[in-house]
This record gives structure tokens, C-alpha cells and sequence, in this order.
């Protein structure tokens, strides 16, 4: 079995987590050394479900913490084992998110007397279908070991923060015609003709920015994709028009699909796919200590992550990780190693 040093420094252990490989569904190893290494750590209370691991601080502190991140990645792409260039390390999970993992190790074994209780969890499964992701799990097994005041989650957003995050919604959009020999195409009705309304609909959108807790996120309602057709003589009986909705987190699910049905008013609007949302929760005390702790702007999540799990129970959340989250799934996955030691030593000192 792999180990970890616990001991070393924060750019070494990123290292030998990126050198474990932990792709979707094979992440037993790395969770066996995550374990492991916890293990020996007599301020911590290590639970397990899966390859989902939780190591707790039982101090009776006022407040409790929550700092998550999942130990996956996408399938691997000739970007492994790792190599460090010029204060820059490459390879497979070193953006998302084993720097972020590695900064988390280091906090479980170097902050043995947090101001504030801390929950570390280590899960499986994120990169996948939600179905199988560890976090969502635990918080129906184990909603107990969940809970907390605030959390913060070490998604790659480039060393600051990024608060809460939006929804995002996917609906089929569909239009009905009448097949017919396209020699003869007035004995049909064209579906694919039908859905330049669907269009044109789009294009007259205009996108909703709320701003919520000092921060303006920005709506997108936009066609990804469209099908139909049967054949090149064949006047189609069917469009598809596929829309994504990505919707600000004031907005419920329920909101959000209301508004879609809505806006696409005498259309046939099936629902696809769907995850709420999560508010930023920037007026909680937990939160603001570590904005002032942090320094600089803060900036909304226009995409979707795992705080929105947070945010079903009640927890304000943020993204705080290392590393620029467009290299996230890239043959040249990278990380600044300026990042990670960053994010170390500013999470230190809030803790101290």
C-alpha cells in the first residue's frame, strides 16, 4: 500500500497523492493510505464509509468546520506520475484536486488545537454521476458527520475564494411535425422548422444577476445541442433543442424549472438533469473570519460544485483550493505550487 508522509512538506505530499492512481471507481488505495495516515493521529476520530474517509476534532469548540475533497480524478491521459518544473507541478489530479487533498492532510496533522472544531472529509466518486458520489452519500448515511457551521470546500479557484455556486438544470425542448417524403414536403409539417421559435426565444433572453450577499452572479439559459432528422429525403416528425440553465442560487430547484416552463410556454420542456444551487452564506461568522483572514475579493461560482450539497443542509459554503480550475481535466493538469503553499498557510493561520 502507498504511504504518506504526513510530515513533509505540502508540495511533497501533493506529489505522492497525484502518484497514487485514483481514477472513478478505483479509489481504494489512496483511501486506504488516507486512512492510514489519519490513523495515527491521536487529536483526530477516523470514520470510514466506502472509500470515503472522515477524520473529526472533538474539542467541544463553539463552532465547527467542515473541509472537503475528493480524492477521484478523470481517467488518465499520459499524465502520469507526476514531474515538478519550475515551481510547477504536472500531472493527473494535481488542479483537481490533490492539492487541495494535500493541503487538507497537512492541516489534520499539523493543527492539533483548531480555534474551531474541523471535520475533514475525503470522498469518493465526484467526477462520476451523482448517484455515486461519496459526499452525497455520507450526507444521506451519515448526516451527522456532515454538520457543521461552515464549509469549505478545496475545488481549484485559484488560491481565493469563490462563494457558493449556481444551479444548473438541463431540459429537452421539443417540437412535433408530421413525417413526409421531402419531395413532397406540404404533405408534412418539419419539427426542425418548428424549433426556430425555440431559437429565437434564446437569442431575446435577456440573463437575470441578482446580487446576494454582496456578490452578482449571472444567469445563462442557452441551447447546447439539437437533434433530429431521419433521413435526407425525409421531412423530420421530431426536433429536440437541449438548453442548459444555469441558475442563481437564490432560485430553488423548483423555481428554476418553474421559470424554464415558463419561459418555453406551449412547448413540450422535459427535465433532464438537475442540481440546485448553494448560497454563499457570507454574513455567517465563520465565514466572514475567514474572508477578513483571507483578504481580497470574493468572487461568485458561476458553476456548479459539491457546496451545493452543503447548502441542502443548511451550511454556507465557499470554494477555496488551489490551482486555475481551466487546466481541471486537461492533459497538462497543473498546479502552482505558490497555490498550495498559499492555501496552507492561510488556512493555518485561521485556525491558529
Amino acid at each position: 500500500m502507498p504511504e504518506l508522509d504526513l510530515s513533509a512538506d505540502v508540495v511533497t505530499l501533493t506529489q505522492q497523492l497525484v502518484d497514487i492512481e485514483s481514477v472513478s471507481h478505483r479509489e481504494q488505495q489512496i483511501a486506504d493510505a488516507v486512512e492510514a495516515a489519519l490513523s495515527g493521529l491521536p487529536h483526530l476520530v477516523v470514520t470510514r464509509r466506502g472509500h470515503t474517509v472522515v477524520a473529526r476534532t472533538e474539542l467541544g469548540r463553539d463552532e465547527r468546520v467542515v473541509v472537503a475533497g475528493h480524492l477521484d480524478t478523470v481517467p488518465l491521459n499520459d499524465n502520469l506520475p507526476s514531474r515538478l518544473e519550475d515551481g510547477v507541478l504536472h500531472g493527473l489530479g494535481s488542479c483537481d484536486m490533490k492539492g487541495g487533498d494535500a493541503v487538507m492532510l497537512k492541516l489534520a496533522a499539523d493543527v492539533t488545537s483548531p480555534n474551531r472544531d474541523l471535520t475533514y472529509i475525503f470522498y469518493e466518486a465526484e467526477e462520476v454521476d451523482s448517484v455515486h458520489n461519496g459526499l452525497r452519500k455520507l450526507t444521506e448515511s451519515d448526516p451527522d458527520l456532515v454538520q457543521a457551521d461552515f464549509a469549505i470546500l478545496m475545488e481549484p479557484s485559484n488560491a481565493a475564494i469563490e462563494a457558493g455556486c449556481q444551479g444548473t438544470m438541463r431540459v429537452d425542448v421539443r417540437t412535433t411535425g408530421e413525417r413526409s417524403h421531402s419531395a413532397r414536403s406540404w404533405k408534412g409539417v418539419n419539427a426542425i422548422h418548428l424549433a426556430g421559435p425555440v431559437l429565437a426565444r434564446l437569442n431575446e433572453y435577456v440573463p437575470r444577476r441578482p446580487e446576494i450577499d454582496g456578490l452578482t452572479y449571472h444567469e445563462g439559459l442557452n441551447a447546447t445541442g439539437i437533434r433530429g432528422g431521419v433521413a435526407g429525403n425525409v421531412i423530420p416528425d421530431e426536433c429536440v433543442v437541449e438548453v442548459n440553465f444555469r441558475f442563481a442560487p437564490d432560485r430553488s430547484e423548483s423555481d428554476a424549472e418553474a421559470f424554464v416552463r415558463d419561459f418555453f410556454e406551449g412547448y413540450d420542456v422535459r427535465v433532464t438533469d438537475m442540481a440546485g444551487g448553494a448560497m454563499p452564506g457570507l454574513d455567517r461568522p465563520a465565514a466572514r473570519a475567514f474572508v477578513e483572514s483571507v483578504g481580497g475579493e470574493v468572487a461568485p461560482k458561476f458553476g456548479w460544485t459539491d457546496v451545493a450539497q452543503f447548502t441542502r443542509l443548511g451550511i454556507p459554503a465557499v470554494n477555496f483550493g488551489p490551482g486555475d480550475p481551466m487546466y481541471a481535466h486537461k492533459q497538462d493538469e497543473h498546479v502552482p505550487t505558490e497555490h498550495v503553499e498559499r492555501c496552507e498557510r492561510v488556512l493555518k493561520e485561521w485556525l491558529a
